[in-house]
């Protein structure tokens, strides 16, 4: 839970430092960029937790509805009559003209990757819930219930109350009742190795944190692009789509507002180490327990159950 708490907190993070681009740098568009980055993110978290869509499709609808707000407020900002079948010609001339250039194209690039990690790690993880929370209800059979009251309260009979059943009798009996659970040894080995290598390539080249928070700057720059191509840009839409109702004296298009991003990234690597952290405590832990199941019995027959520092013992038959 803390683990998927981290995550969910990142991804709010790097929404909120993508919304902030467009506050600070696009403020014209920056109102009715709020719903398509707020999709795009919803898009993401969908996507690790299983659903059925793909990072290229989020991506490339995101960018379908930023291209008519970018060319309607920063390449053409004198439009006044932005149609919904104006602004739908845009969505799909988007696809055909590529106005943000090989940004798109790289932003699906690098999200993918580590998402894929992210998506299969957050599956495993459901599917280790599952295991457990089946394995912790595993039933007992008539046999193993008689073995159990055997070897717990026979010694009664003899006026023992005090004497414990002797470790090797204790593993045998255990070993008996768990017989079905013990068989999951080998999978849980296999299952804990896979979260190691998917959290592994989460923090090597699919390292998620880098990828998120580098969104807000794919973006900027494929607006960039966008604006220095806007004549070009234009002639195409308006062969396109038509020509659309302007304000006169139409404003400039060279309303470029560049934002530098080149440190930020590793500053907020740096600032936001919680997802990092337990990374890593989450693949400590669960390491440890890669002999859970093989080792059950031994964990039962441990500690105040049998009789570890005396000689006397139960040992089914008699007090040896």
């Amino acid at each position: 839970t803390p683990f998927l708490e981290a995550f969910e907190s990142l991804l709010r993070f790097a929404e909120n430092r993508t919304s902030s681009l467009f506050e600070t740098a696009y403020r014209p568009m920056a109102k009715e960029a709020a719903e398509p980055v707020k999709e795009l993110f919803t898009d993401i978290s969908l996507y690790i937790l299983g659903a059925e869509t793909t990072v290229e499709s989020a991506v490339l609808r995101f960018f379908d509805s930023l291209f008519p707000l970018v060319y309607s407020r920063l390449i053409n900002p004198g439009i006044t009559d932005l149609s919904e079948d104006y602004t739908e010609c845009l969505r799909l001339t988007r696809q055909d003209i590529n106005p943000f250039g090989r940004y798109s194209k790289n932003m699906v690039t690098e999200l993918s990757k580590s998402l894929w990690a992210s998506r299969m790690l957050s599956q495993a993880l459901s599917l280790g819930i599952e295991v457990i929370n089946t394995t912790e209800h595993a039933a007992v059979t008539k046999e193993c219930s008689r073995a159990l009251v055997k070897m717990q309260y026979c010694p009664h009979c003899q006026g023992l109350t005090l004497i414990r059943p002797c470790v090797g009798y204790c593993l045998n009996v255990m070993r008996g009742c768990l017989a079905s659970v013990s068989e999951l040894d080998a999978q849980w080995r296999e299952y804990i190795s896979t979260l190691e290598y998917l959290t592994n390539g989460m923090a090597a080249s699919h390292d998620l944190e880098i990828a998120l928070t580098g969104i807000r700057n794919s973006i900027n720059e494929a607006i960039l692009h966008a604006q220095l191509n806007g004549p070009q840009l234009s002639a195409t839409v308006d062969k396109v789509c038509g020509q659309p109702k302007q304000q006169e004296g139409n404003l400039s298009s060279n309303n470029i507002l560049p934002v530098k991003e080149a440190t930020e990234t590793q500053t907020f690597v740096m600032a936001h180490p919680s997802l990092n952290n337990k990374r890593r405590e989450f693949i400590n832990y669960m390491k440890r327990s890669r002999t859970f199941y093989a080792s059950i019995a031994e964990r039962l027959c441990d500690g105040d159950l049998v009789m570890r520092d005396s000689s006397t013992c139960w040992n089914g038959e008699d007090v040896v």
